[in-house]
């Protein structure tokens, strides 16, 4: 396996909903600041996307969507890897290869799995199961060191991470075990409406969600109406799960530390002046993402090639390592 001085960084996200403050607290901050940290390699995945019910159509331009909110949002197509999970078809090959390592039980046992295959109401995919043998491929073909991810993946890294020994355990050092990266602030910013819920794609309610693209008088409104909890005291407490929430959204979007925000309420009239903060905090952090945003999204032509480039440097990193997984495994002509 090649020892690379420059540590490399891979994640995927989702081209289905409206992307909300928590996906961009969460990951998309993340991307950004990966760019000078490493080599970044980003990855629209509209394969996952498939493994519930959906909209040909509409897949394809949520595709689009995330591409133009990702480069608004500070992704710099010439300082990262930007490109669209099925134009590299080595992904699905290595999520084959890997599932002579990936055990059942294993699969069977993710909450996500148990979620969705619940709440799917004519077909339970076998892809629903496999989603996470997918999510390994997508970074274990990259022999990426690091993937940035919200709380909420954690166990899915896991089993990532433990796919990729068995895999070297098996068949050689070929794998690299990647590390995973969560916020130390924000990595679960909750829904403004039940803060004992994190803010969901899916399953949120609209008056409890912020979205990047929200106008700010629309995110002013929904902070407004928070629900908090008893008593005046603005402290992080379990017992607090609404002023938490709000003390962490306001200490993310300011780049600061949920104590000096905390700090900086002592003396204040109580929670009108936290979520004022709080508002104000997050129309300036996303009033640029917007503006850019409605530029960006205009030229579907020029995405699409930003897209294509990508997938045309994603794909040379891929196939080397695909090369070296085939000939460990004994698949297809020797090397």
């Amino acid at each position: 396996m090649l020892r690379r001085w420059l540590m490399r960084i891979f994640s995927g996200i989702q081209p289905t909903g409206t992307k909300h403050l928590g996906n961009y607290i969460g990951a998309i901050r993340q991307y950004v600041e990966g760019q000078d940290r490493g080599e970044a390699i980003y990855c629209i995945v509209d394969l996952h996307a498939t493994t519930v019910q959906y909209e040909p159509a509409e897949l394809r331009a949520r595709t689009l969507d995330t591409a133009a909110l990702l480069v608004a949002s500070g992704l710099d197509p010439q300082r990262c890897i930007l490109f669209r999970q099925a134009d590299v078809l080595e992904h699905t090959e290595m999520t084959w290869l890997l599932s002579s390592v990936t055990a059942l039980g294993e699969l069977n046992r993710m909450h996500q799995f148990r979620d969705k295959s619940v709440a799917q109401r004519e077909l339970v995919s076998a892809g629903l199961l496999f989603y996470p043998v997918l999510q390994a491929a997508d970074v274990l073909v990259y022999r990426a060191d690091e993937v940035p991810v919200g709380e909420d993946q954690r166990e899915h890294l896991e089993l990532m991470r433990d796919v990729a020994r068995r895999f070297n355990a098996r068949f050689g050092d070929t794998l690299v075990v990647p590390e995973h990266r969560i916020p130390e602030v924000g990595a679960r910013i909750m829904d403004l409406q039940d803060p004992t819920r994190k803010m969901s794609t899916s399953s949120a309610s609209v008056e409890g969600t912020v979205y990047v693209l929200d106008e700010p008088a629309a995110i002013e409104k929904k902070l407004k109406r928070a629900v908090t909890d008893s008593g005046s005291e603005i402290v992080r407490a379990p017992d607090k799960p609404g002023v938490t929430n709000l003390i962490d959204i306001t200490a993310a979007s300011r780049g600061v530390t949920p104590d000096a925000v905390v700090e900086e309420m002592r003396g204040t009239r109580g929670y009108g002046d936290l979520k004022a903060a709080a508002a104000a905090a997050v129309v300036e952090m996303l009033a640029p993402v917007r503006e850019r945003y409605e530029e960006l999204r205009a030229d579907e032509a020029a995405l699409q090639d930003m897209l294509a480039t990508g997938a045309d440097k994603a794909r040379a990193i891929a196939a080397g390592t695909m090369a070296d997984v085939r000939d460990v495994m004994g698949v297809g002509p020797p090397k």
